[in-house]
């Protein structure tokens, strides 16, 4: 509850409902409105009520409420716009003071260098950034290795490690370095920085209506100009039947039949589903991204740092015949003191937590400790004349066989059974004998098995991508709970996967981080690239994760299905209300002339004037009081398609039809009550 409570506190901040009132007014430029085809109509019907007021005329007064809430009502349209678009706009403020000018180090020749603004820099020029300064702009670290504060574009305080080479070079202008110095190559040219992108996708000037939009605003479009054709075809009639209508009844009406519920909260919607995103670090390069992460049908993740925690760890320690497991435990730990790998470090924390085998009195042995490296494929110590070593399984055989030893039946044994079961074995040996195995394995994530068996509810296949052997990947598979897995997978690899399931007429999802991610991503129909990788998967990925984490792809697919949702349920809404409002204006319209239609006044408003007018405010007042849930979003449930389409036609359906008969009911019981009707 409190939750909720911080949510709707969230969406009425008072600096953006400032901001969106005057925004409101600012957007009844005509050349803004016929974006909107329906509330274009109803801007146009709002300025002939007005011009035809001001030629007076019987009932004034009625005129006059008839014209002020036709005008509120595309006000309130406006302001639904507005207030999705807010929060963008302030985002976008905070992002403007940190594009500051700032003061660059170029590299000209060798090692000399030269200030310039940062402003001058130019795709290809390389600058020197130490601790304290602020990186000028967008690119790649050449050289080098520093600690960077990006909490100016991610809102996280805690620094970054980037580095040359590999998958963490990328930096990005404005971020600070807190430590060390590094050699920058500029990859934008000024006002094509990642920042100056992410300000104009935030505050909303770059958002284009997406296909499903575009679809819709077309069908709204349609059902504006049927109304539109049969509120004009119905005055001959009236005058025929010895009723005519006044203009100011024909508007009403016009206006309370056309969709002007979904079309005052369209735009809102979409802006706010990107904004969700953006709440959740993400950035969509375009609303058609988001779009497609709520039909997705199919999604890849990496194993390592999303489905496993990255780095494999100690699980057991399976001693060797007549060895016990302290003995083996003791060994093992020794043998990993100068190991300063994750999977070394593991091994001292397993010794530690399993068999206490904490501080020791190192100082009265002679040692001489053997690090690991990549060549020997061993750690270990020497310790008062005894050897203790520590390594993978062919490089322990190779030094048992320099002392005339072969590795014992059982222990090569282990060594199977822990790689068939998708473990990594690892041999602790001293000179003359093997002393047993250590188990590593991969640690799936807490709560993963949960989240994609939601996945499967969702209808929504999983598939593990690893560079693994088979053995070890259907390993992991089992045990995290996805539907499928690609070992050994090559780009090429990734590249067909994605097609094939595009063949079959699927939407894919992928997140990476690499170059070699950067051919997936940009034919997945949602890439999602880490902002701590490289410049290419930044480009050719839709999403920018400002938090790079790859799990987050399930929250980007929960948010899109939300949009989808959101839009699909108001849109339901608003043309069902659309029969409440039959139901006010039409006897009231034609009764006098025609008693029988009394009988569809089964709200029994009490006249003409009040049903009419009844239905008006009801018109514009649902849309102020739907923008929350426009710009929070339906709640999301993790069902199947058919689940959510019951739930939404009797949820909005049918609500769509009762709550405007109470609501226009009671608008008409308080306006005759302090006769204004």
């Amino acid at each position: 509850m409190a939750r909720e409570k911080s949510k709707s506190k969230a969406v009425w901040q008072g600096k953006i409902v400032r901001r969106a009132i005057v925004d409101s007014f600012l957007k009844l430029d005509p050349r803004h409105m016929m974006g909107n085809p329906v509330m274009f109509v109803v801007e146009v019907g709002s300025v002939i009520t007005t011009v035809l007021l001001f030629r007076g005329g019987a009932a004034f007064k009625f005129n006059l409420q008839i014209t002020l809430w036709l005008w509120f009502t595309v006000l309130f349209a406006n302001f639904a716009e507005a207030m999705a678009e807010g929060r963008g706009k302030a985002q976008a403020d905070t992002l403007r003071k940190a594009r500051s000018e700032t003061i660059a180090n170029r590299i000209i020749e060798g090692d000399r260098t030269e200030q310039v603004q940062s402003s001058k820099l130019r795709a290809g020029d390389v600058v020197l950034v130490s601790a304290g300064e602020l990186i000028p702009s967008d690119g790649e670290i050449i050289d080098g290795v520093a600690s960077v504060d990006e909490s100016a574009i991610t809102g996280e305080s805690a620094p970054v490690i980037r580095e040359s080479g590999g998958d963490r070079s990328a930096v990005t202008g404005g971020t600070r370095v807190l430590s060390d110095q590094i050699k920058v190559k500029v990859t934008s040219n000024p006002g094509e920085t990642f920042l100056d992108r992410m300000i104009a996708l935030v505050e909303g000037a770059e958002r284009q209506k997406t296909p499903n939009e575009i679809a819709l605003n077309i069908l709204l479009a349609g059902l504006t100009i049927i109304f539109l054709l049969a509120v004009v075809t119905l005055q001959p009639f009236a005058i025929y039947s010895g009723s005519p209508q006044t203009v100011f009844v024909l508007v009403s009406l016009l206006v309370c039949l056309i969709p002007t519920t979904i079309g005052g909260l369209l735009s809102a919607i979409g802006i706010a589903g990107m904004d969700r995103l953006i709440q959740h670090n993400v950035l969509a390069m375009s609303g058609r991204a988001v779009e497609a992460a709520g039909d997705v049908n199919t999604l890849l993740l990496d194993k390592t740092g999303t489905i496993t925690l990255g780095n494999r760890q100690a699980a057991a320690f399976i001693p060797a015949p007549g060895v016990t497991e302290a003995e083996m435990a003791d060994a093992a730990q020794l043998s990993s003191l100068a190991d300063e790998t994750p999977e070394g470090r593991s091994i001292v924390v397993l010794a530690k937590e399993k068999y206490g085998l904490r501080g020791r009195d190192l100082s009265t042995h002679e040692m001489e400790f053997v690090p690991f490296t990549a060549q020997t494929r061993m750690s270990g110590v020497n310790m008062n004349g005894n050897q203790i070593r520590k390594g993978a399984t062919d490089a322990i055989e190779r030094y048992l066989a320099l002392n005339g030893v072969t590795m014992p039946a059982e222990v090569q044994a282990s060594v199977e059974l822990i790689a068939r079961s998708g473990g990594t074995p690892l041999v602790v040996a001293e000179q003359r004998r093997a002393l047993g195995v250590i188990h590593l394995k991969d640690i799936v994530k807490g709560g993963m098995r949960d989240r994609f068996d939601q996945l499967r509810a969702m209808g929504i296949k999983t598939v593990m991508i690893t560079g693994d052997n088979p053995l070890t990947a259907a390993a992991i598979a089992r045990e995290a709970g996805v539907d499928d897995f690609l070992a050994e997978a090559t780009p090429k690899e990734k590249m067909d996967l994605i097609r094939r399931e595009q063949a079959e007429g699927k939407l894919v999802a992928m997140t990476g981080d690499g170059t070699n991610d950067a051919p997936a991503l940009a034919q997945a129909d949602v890439g999602v690239a880490m902002n701590t990788g490289t410049q290419a998967a930044k480009e050719a990925g839709n999403m920018v994760d400002l938090d790079s984490n790859p799990t987050k792809l399930i929250e980007v697919v929960a948010i899109g299905k939300q949009l989808l949702m959101t839009r699909g349920s108001l849109t339901t809404f608003s043309i069902a209300n659309d029969v409440a409002k039959y139901f006010a204006i039409i006897p009231a319209m034609f009764a006098g002339t025609f008693p029988v239609l009394n009988a569809l006044n089964i709200m029994h408003l009490r006249t003409p004037a009040s049903a009419i007018l009844s239905a008006v405010i009801f018109n514009a007042i649902i849309i102020i009081a739907l923008i929350p849930l426009a710009l929070r979003g339906v709640k999301y449930r993790a069902l199947g398609a058919a689940a959510l389409l019951r739930r939404n036609l009797w949820v909005y359906g049918v609500g769509g039809i009762i709550v405007p008969f109470i609501g226009i009911k009671l608008i008409d019981m308080l306006i005759t009550g302090v006769g204004l009707a």
